[in-house]
């Protein structure tokens, strides 16, 4: 069985047990990987994908962090008084080992299903909160690990004392947060 799948903008078929040189993948060696983008799987019923073929997937066991070859790009250009440049690059690639071919059964609607709940529950429990953006130098991204790390409202904010602000590692709580924080939950 075989199956042609999509990453880093090229197709590759792939077959149990063969060794690829793909695009950099932000994964460690040892680690497992699940690719999604499966757009034929082959055999004796072949199915073609339209794109994809729902519920397959393939799995891979990242092997290392390589550089591919060098390449030289090199200019010249003719006549008197003419120049030369020469460029050089290696291209960072992951090297994988395909360990196999799941025609169904993917587990790709979990990883969502988990992503999709956080969000789901967040303006649940932030239904008695507070926008912490309001607060000088919060953001979404700062907003969201103040309410990972149990802080929801002004209120609980401008309680907080510096050892309190020592102990949270999710964020830097800066003492300026505190001040205004006292001043929202007044008002």
């Amino acid at each position: 069985m075989f199956a042609v799948l999509k990453t880093g903008g090229k197709q590759y078929k792939v077959q149990a047990g063969d060794i690829l040189r793909i695009e950099k993948l932000a994964a460690d060696a040892g680690e497992t990987i699940q690719f999604d983008e499966i757009l034929m799987l082959g055999g004796d019923a072949p199915v073609v994908g339209a794109p994809l073929v729902d519920g397959a997937a393939v799995k891979a066991e990242v092997i290392d962090q390589i550089k591919g070859e060098k390449l030289i790009h090199f200019v010249k250009r003719r006549r008197k008084h003419s120049s030369k440049r020469t460029k050089g690059h290696r291209q960072k690639l992951t090297l994988i080992k395909i360990t196999e071919i799941l025609a169904s059964g993917a587990t790709k609607a979990a990883p969502k299903a988990a992503a999709k709940a956080a969000p789901k529950a967040a303006p649940a429990a932030a239904a008695g909160a507070d926008d912490l953006t309001q607060l000088t130098g919060v953001g979404p991204a700062a907003a969201k690990k103040l309410n990972e790390a149990g802080l929801t409202s002004f209120a609980q904010i401008a309680a907080l004392s510096e050892d309190d602000i020592a102990g949270i590692d999710a964020v830097k709580v800066k003492p300026e947060w505190v001040a205004q924080a006292k001043d929202l939950a007044k008002g």
